[in-house]
């Protein structure tokens, strides 16, 4: 893994603090509520790494893709959806220590933080 970096974060460094805040910002939710200040900082700031992975490294290494699965995880609904709301997932071309996702976006947050034109570079529509 290249060294750390705050200003110019690899993809690798991204990845995991994204995967990271994600754990961090269920466990708060779970322990305390969705709607309580750390949890909804967390959030944040999951969208906000997603948001400059996406920038720093789409479409060439990371891309969106709508998730028509999200709803079962390990045959248990996921809670990080609300009921029927779409979610992208951010899809990696190659794995990064081991992993081929950096989390899910919700599609109404993608559509609040990113322009059109970065919508329309970033997302991988899969053809029926």
């Amino acid at each position: 893994m290249p060294p750390y970096s705050l200003l110019n974060p690899s993809i690798e460094q991204l990845v995991a603090e994204i995967v990271a805040v994600n754990h961090a910002w269920k466990e708060a939710r779970d322990l305390l509520e969705n709607a309580s200040p750390l949890a909804i900082s967390l959030r944040e700031i999951k969208t906000r790494l997603q948001v400059r992975l996406l920038r720093s490294y789409a479409p060439e290494q990371v891309y969106l893709e709508l998730d028509t699965k999200v709803e079962q995880v390990n045959g248990e609904f996921d809670p990080e959806a609300e009921v029927g709301e779409p979610l992208y997932g951010l899809l990696l071309r190659e794995p990064i220590n081991g992993r081929w996702n950096a989390e899910h976006l919700p599609v109404r947050v993608a559509n609040e933080v990113l322009s059109e034109h970065e919508l329309q570079l970033f997302t991988r529509v899969l053809s029926k």
